[in-house]
């Protein structure tokens, strides 16, 4: 394998990336994380988003204080940091909707 198959994106729209940031801010101001975690819990948000579990970003800063703290702590425990991908079927409740299968 190369090394480019083991890279993470963490490719985002502008706009998630926006949310990212008040996301982290809410974190920050919520004491759910320190300030020299504030880049680390950027990346593994827009890494879960950008490697096969997209997010609702908008849901996950309007969650309340539970729902904000469980998709938050989940994605830092479960994310494989080497592949961007959330392991042992978590699935954070802010997830972005499935596309429907066609029938």
């Amino acid at each position: 394998m190369t090394a480019a198959a083991h890279e993470v994106s963490f490719a985002v729209s502008a706009a998630d990336r926006a949310l990212v940031d008040k996301i982290v801010s809410r974190a920050l101001a919520d004491g759910l994380i320190r300030k020299r975690e504030r880049l680390s819990t950027e990346m593994d948000l827009c890494a879960t988003a950008a490697n096969g579990c997209p997010m609702d970003f908008a849901k996950l800063l309007a969650a309340d204080d539970f729902n904000f703290a469980h998709d938050l702590y989940g994605i830092e425990d479960h994310l494989d940091r080497a592949t961007g991908r959330l392991l042992n079927h978590f699935r954070p409740r802010c997830a972005a909707p499935s596309p429907t299968k066609a029938a």
